[in-house]
């Protein structure tokens, strides 16, 4: 059961090392009175450390091995 996971937790540390974050744009209503609605479309930034990636990876190595020791 531990190679899977650990397979797993690889693949998204690797990738989190490769992006480290994205952007999406959000539309906000800015005002709203009654019937007139004016809006605006605001970017939102989501960034994650690079550390975050490699603690990941460590994981998802540990796990390979003891699943492999296991079996």
């Amino acid at each position: 059961m531990n190679k899977p996971i650990g397979i797993v937790l690889l693949i998204i540390g690797i990738a989190m090392l490769i992006w480290s974050g994205f952007t999406y744009t959000k539309k906000e209503t800015v005002i709203d009175a009654g019937p007139i609605q004016v809006s605006a479309d605001k970017q939102h930034t989501v960034v994650w450390p690079n550390y975050a990636g490699g603690i990941l990876i460590i994981g998802g190595i540990v796990l390979l091995v003891t699943g492999n020791k296991r079996n």
